[in-house]
Protein backbone atom coordinates (compact mmCIF):
# COMPACT_ATOMS: atom_id res chain seq x y z
CA UNK A 1 0.00 0.00 0.00
CA UNK A 2 1.07 3.36 -0.79
CA UNK A 3 -0.09 6.62 1.11
CA UNK A 4 -0.04 9.77 0.37
CA UNK A 5 -0.47 12.39 3.42
CA UNK A 6 -1.40 15.65 1.79
CA UNK A 7 -3.58 16.93 5.18
CA UNK A 8 -0.84 19.90 5.94
CA UNK A 9 -2.01 23.24 6.07
CA UNK A 10 0.11 24.64 2.73
CA UNK A 11 0.63 27.71 5.19
CA UNK A 12 3.49 29.14 3.64
CA UNK A 13 1.96 28.94 0.04
CA UNK A 14 -1.26 30.44 1.59
CA UNK A 15 1.34 33.23 3.23
CA UNK A 16 2.58 33.46 -0.18
CA UNK A 17 -0.43 34.66 -1.58
CA UNK A 18 -1.48 30.85 -3.30
CA UNK A 19 -5.27 30.66 -3.39
CA UNK A 20 -5.29 26.82 -3.09
CA UNK A 21 -3.44 24.09 -1.50
CA UNK A 22 0.32 23.52 -3.04
CA UNK A 23 -0.81 20.12 -4.52
CA UNK A 24 -3.45 21.29 -6.84
CA UNK A 25 -1.11 23.96 -8.12
CA UNK A 26 -0.61 23.84 -12.23
CA UNK A 27 3.02 22.79 -13.17
CA UNK A 28 3.91 22.42 -16.76
CA UNK A 29 0.80 21.06 -18.01
CA UNK A 30 -0.17 18.96 -15.06
CA UNK A 31 -0.57 19.53 -11.52
CA UNK A 32 1.97 19.54 -8.55
CA UNK A 33 -0.08 16.06 -7.66
CA UNK A 34 0.45 14.38 -10.67
CA UNK A 35 4.33 15.09 -10.87
CA UNK A 36 4.39 13.84 -7.55
CA UNK A 37 2.02 10.69 -8.01
CA UNK A 38 3.67 9.59 -11.36
CA UNK A 39 6.44 8.63 -9.36
CA UNK A 40 4.70 5.27 -9.01
CA UNK A 41 3.33 4.80 -12.25
CA UNK A 42 4.90 1.51 -12.47
CA UNK A 43 2.59 0.30 -9.48
CA UNK A 44 -0.79 2.01 -10.40
CA UNK A 45 -1.89 -1.68 -11.75
CA UNK A 46 -0.67 -3.78 -8.76
CA UNK A 47 -0.67 -1.62 -5.76
CA UNK A 48 -3.62 -0.10 -3.51
CA UNK A 49 -2.92 3.78 -3.11
CA UNK A 50 -4.41 5.86 -0.33
CA UNK A 51 -4.71 9.64 -0.29
CA UNK A 52 -5.23 11.26 3.05
CA UNK A 53 -6.61 15.19 2.47
CA UNK A 54 -8.57 17.99 3.98
CA UNK A 55 -11.99 19.33 3.94
CA UNK A 56 -10.70 22.58 1.97
CA UNK A 57 -11.02 24.01 -1.03
CA UNK A 58 -12.96 20.33 -2.78
CA UNK A 59 -10.33 18.41 -2.25
CA UNK A 60 -12.16 15.08 -2.67
CA UNK A 61 -13.48 16.21 -5.92
CA UNK A 62 -9.65 17.27 -7.39
CA UNK A 63 -8.22 13.95 -6.20
CA UNK A 64 -10.66 11.83 -8.07
CA UNK A 65 -10.37 13.38 -11.17
CA UNK A 66 -6.44 13.29 -11.36
CA UNK A 67 -6.44 9.72 -10.04
CA UNK A 68 -8.64 9.14 -12.95
CA UNK A 69 -6.57 10.63 -15.39
CA UNK A 70 -3.72 8.67 -14.39
CA UNK A 71 -5.56 5.38 -14.40
CA UNK A 72 -4.69 4.03 -10.69
CA UNK A 73 -6.83 0.63 -10.15
CA UNK A 74 -7.00 1.01 -6.65
CA UNK A 75 -7.43 4.73 -5.15
CA UNK A 76 -8.78 5.30 -1.81
CA UNK A 77 -9.22 8.79 -1.04
CA UNK A 78 -9.83 9.38 3.30
CA UNK A 79 -10.93 12.98 4.25
CA UNK A 80 -10.04 14.32 7.93
CA UNK A 81 -12.09 17.33 9.21
CA UNK A 82 -9.66 18.37 11.80
CA UNK A 83 -5.60 19.10 11.85
CA UNK A 84 -4.11 16.15 13.38
CA UNK A 85 -0.52 15.65 15.61
CA UNK A 86 1.86 15.07 12.51
CA UNK A 87 2.22 13.37 9.40
CA UNK A 88 2.68 10.36 11.37
CA UNK A 89 -1.05 10.16 12.72
CA UNK A 90 -2.06 11.44 9.57
CA UNK A 91 -0.98 8.43 8.20
CA UNK A 92 -2.23 6.16 10.96
CA UNK A 93 -6.23 7.94 10.61
CA UNK A 94 -5.27 6.86 6.65
CA UNK A 95 -4.81 3.17 6.38
CA UNK A 96 -6.72 2.46 9.61
CA UNK A 97 -9.76 3.62 7.40
CA UNK A 98 -8.81 2.57 4.68
CA UNK A 99 -9.01 -1.32 6.02
CA UNK A 100 -5.35 -1.87 5.93
CA UNK A 101 -3.86 -5.69 6.81
CA UNK A 102 -1.57 -5.49 9.65
CA UNK A 103 0.41 -7.76 7.41
CA UNK A 104 0.35 -5.18 4.52
CA UNK A 105 3.41 -3.71 3.34
CA UNK A 106 3.34 0.61 4.18
CA UNK A 107 5.06 3.20 2.00
CA UNK A 108 4.77 6.63 2.92
CA UNK A 109 5.48 9.40 0.24
CA UNK A 110 5.26 13.53 0.60
CA UNK A 111 2.76 15.19 -2.14
CA UNK A 112 5.19 18.08 -2.31
CA UNK A 113 8.59 15.90 -4.00
CA UNK A 114 8.79 13.75 -7.12
CA UNK A 115 11.10 10.92 -7.57
CA UNK A 116 10.48 9.81 -11.37
CA UNK A 117 10.57 5.93 -12.56
CA UNK A 118 10.39 4.66 -8.56
CA UNK A 119 10.94 1.47 -7.94
CA UNK A 120 11.48 -0.53 -4.90
CA UNK A 121 15.08 -1.85 -3.65
CA UNK A 122 16.72 -4.72 -5.94
CA UNK A 123 19.26 -5.34 -3.04
CA UNK A 124 19.10 -8.48 -1.66
CA UNK A 125 18.81 -7.18 1.80
CA UNK A 126 15.35 -5.61 0.62
CA UNK A 127 13.84 -9.36 0.92
CA UNK A 128 14.59 -9.70 4.41
CA UNK A 129 14.02 -6.27 5.60
CA UNK A 130 11.73 -4.87 8.00
CA UNK A 131 11.61 -1.35 6.33
CA UNK A 132 14.09 1.11 4.61
CA UNK A 133 14.07 5.13 4.46
CA UNK A 134 15.14 6.10 1.17
CA UNK A 135 18.27 8.99 1.39
CA UNK A 136 20.63 10.67 -0.50
CA UNK A 137 23.73 12.85 0.25
CA UNK A 138 23.01 16.67 1.77
CA UNK A 139 23.20 18.66 4.63
CA UNK A 140 20.93 20.77 6.39
CA UNK A 141 19.14 20.81 9.22
CA UNK A 142 15.40 20.07 7.35
CA UNK A 143 15.30 16.76 7.08
CA UNK A 144 15.49 13.30 8.58
CA UNK A 145 18.40 11.34 8.71
CA UNK A 146 19.98 8.02 9.25
CA UNK A 147 22.79 7.34 11.16
CA UNK A 148 24.22 4.23 9.51
CA UNK A 149 25.62 0.93 11.43
CA UNK A 150 29.41 1.27 10.76
CA UNK A 151 31.73 -1.76 9.71
CA UNK A 152 29.05 -3.97 7.72
CA UNK A 153 28.02 -3.82 3.56
CA UNK A 154 24.70 -3.81 4.78
CA UNK A 155 22.86 -0.66 4.47
CA UNK A 156 21.60 -0.75 7.87
CA UNK A 157 20.40 1.89 10.13
CA UNK A 158 21.33 2.16 13.69
CA UNK A 159 19.29 5.56 14.26
CA UNK A 160 16.84 7.73 13.23
CA UNK A 161 15.69 11.15 13.35
CA UNK A 162 13.85 14.62 12.66
CA UNK A 163 15.38 17.48 11.98
CA UNK A 164 18.51 16.45 14.10
CA UNK A 165 21.53 16.09 11.88
CA UNK A 166 23.58 13.04 12.83
CA UNK A 167 24.91 12.23 9.32
CA UNK A 168 24.81 12.92 5.71
CA UNK A 169 21.96 10.60 4.93
CA UNK A 170 18.73 12.90 4.30
CA UNK A 171 15.55 10.92 3.83
CA UNK A 172 13.80 12.63 0.54
CA UNK A 173 10.25 11.80 2.48
CA UNK A 174 10.12 7.97 1.09
CA UNK A 175 9.30 5.72 4.18
CA UNK A 176 8.85 1.74 3.96
CA UNK A 177 7.69 -0.49 6.44
CA UNK A 178 7.33 -4.06 5.84
CA UNK A 179 4.34 -4.39 8.22
CA UNK A 180 1.37 -1.90 8.53
CA UNK A 181 0.99 -3.42 11.69
CA UNK A 182 4.65 -2.31 13.22
CA UNK A 183 4.14 1.16 11.94
CA UNK A 184 1.45 1.40 14.06
CA UNK A 185 3.31 -0.38 16.92
CA UNK A 186 5.78 1.84 16.63
CA UNK A 187 3.45 5.07 16.62
CA UNK A 188 2.41 3.68 20.22
CA UNK A 189 5.56 3.43 21.47
CA UNK A 190 6.26 6.93 20.19
CA UNK A 191 3.02 8.49 21.78
CA UNK A 192 4.39 7.02 25.14
CA UNK A 193 8.29 8.61 25.24
CA UNK A 194 7.87 11.30 22.09
CA UNK A 195 11.05 12.79 20.64
CA UNK A 196 9.45 15.90 19.31
CA UNK A 197 5.84 18.01 19.98
CA UNK A 198 4.62 16.67 16.37
CA UNK A 199 4.49 12.94 15.66
CA UNK A 200 6.63 12.03 12.47
CA UNK A 201 6.98 9.02 10.67
CA UNK A 202 11.36 9.07 10.87
CA UNK A 203 11.52 8.68 14.76
CA UNK A 204 9.07 5.69 14.34
CA UNK A 205 12.28 2.95 13.30
CA UNK A 206 14.02 3.72 16.23
CA UNK A 207 11.40 1.50 18.40
CA UNK A 208 11.39 -1.18 15.94
CA UNK A 209 15.23 -1.15 15.87
CA UNK A 210 15.50 -1.35 19.55
CA UNK A 211 13.55 -4.63 19.22
CA UNK A 212 15.87 -6.16 16.61
CA UNK A 213 14.42 -5.67 13.74
CA UNK A 214 16.33 -5.06 10.52
CA UNK A 215 16.09 -1.12 9.30
CA UNK A 216 17.75 -0.24 6.15
CA UNK A 217 18.35 2.98 3.95
CA UNK A 218 18.74 3.22 -0.25
CA UNK A 219 20.90 5.82 -1.04
CA UNK A 220 19.78 7.48 -4.47
CA UNK A 221 21.60 10.73 -6.13
CA UNK A 222 20.33 13.87 -5.23
CA UNK A 223 19.65 14.26 -9.35
CA UNK A 224 16.70 11.51 -8.71
CA UNK A 225 14.70 14.02 -6.71
CA UNK A 226 12.75 17.26 -7.05
CA UNK A 227 11.22 18.83 -4.28
CA UNK A 228 8.41 21.35 -4.17
CA UNK A 229 7.61 22.09 -0.72
CA UNK A 230 7.67 25.82 -0.41
CA UNK A 231 7.20 28.42 -2.72
CA UNK A 232 10.81 29.28 -3.88
CA UNK A 233 10.98 25.57 -4.96
CA UNK A 234 7.58 25.40 -7.03
CA UNK A 235 8.82 29.05 -8.47
CA UNK A 236 12.27 27.77 -9.64
CA UNK A 237 10.31 24.81 -11.29
CA UNK A 238 7.39 26.77 -13.15
CA UNK A 239 10.56 29.00 -14.63
CA UNK A 240 12.15 26.15 -16.19
CA UNK A 241 10.91 25.43 -19.64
Amino acid sequence: MIVIPMAGLSSRFTKAGYPVPKYMLPLHGKSVFAHSIESFSAYFETMPFVFIARTVADTEAFIRSEIAALGIRDARIVILDHETAGQAETVEFGVKQAGASPDSPLTIFNIDTFRPGFRFPEGEWFASSDGYLEVFRGEGANWSYVGPVEGTDEPLAARTTEKQPISDLCCDGLYHFARCGDFLAALEQERLTPSSPELYVAPLYNHLIKQGMKIHYEVIAPEAITFCGVPAEYEELLAKS
